[in-house]
């Protein structure tokens, strides 16, 4: 089942949407994603601040203009990619990887928890490679993480 929508740059006014699917989708995510370190308000306080000149913040909005899906992009770092959890399976996730290629020709990287297999699977299956593992003592959760890249002209799966 494929999604129908488009990709465009959040807007200052719906980063309180992004909290909200962030939430939804860490929640949902289970025992593949450690519980958050922060509470709700704190969540939305610090997607609230994030700074839309600086960093490439695009939302998957169906044709209700509904948001369903979300990259957060900083420098060569892809900060974030979530998607609601009733869209996940339905292109989502892949449509905005592949919006942050186009964004980021020269590759990027990101970390993702060791636990969250189902994500690991997914950036791997998109050309992602695994670079560095740790032990999680310099995440917020103390949970074991590894750091994944896609460089321009890697070959695809």
């Amino acid at each position: 089942m494929s999604v129908a929508g488009v990709v465009r740059p959040v807007r200052a006014q719906e980063l309180a949407l992004v909290a909200d699917l962030y939430l939804a989708a860490r929640r949902a995510a289970g025992p593949a994603m450690p519980a958050g370190v922060h509470s709700d308000a704190e969540v939305r306080a610090w997607v609230g601040s994030w700074d839309l000149t600086d960093d490439d913040v695009l939302g998957f909005f169906d044709a209700s203009d509904r948001l369903r899906g979300f990259a957060r992009l900083a420098g060569a770092h892809l900060e974030a990619l979530y998607v609601d959890p009733a869209s996940q399976g339905g292109g989502i996730g892949g449509t905005l990887l592949d919006e942050a290629k186009l964004l980021r020709p020269g590759g990027f990287d990101l970390w993702v928890f060791v636990a969250n297999s189902p994500a690991q699977d997914f950036y791997r299956r998109r050309g992602l490679v695994e670079v560095e593992r740790t032990d999680g003592a310099g995440n917020e959760e103390r949970a074991p993480d590894l750091r994944m890249e896609w460089r321009s002209g890697r070959p695809s799966a």
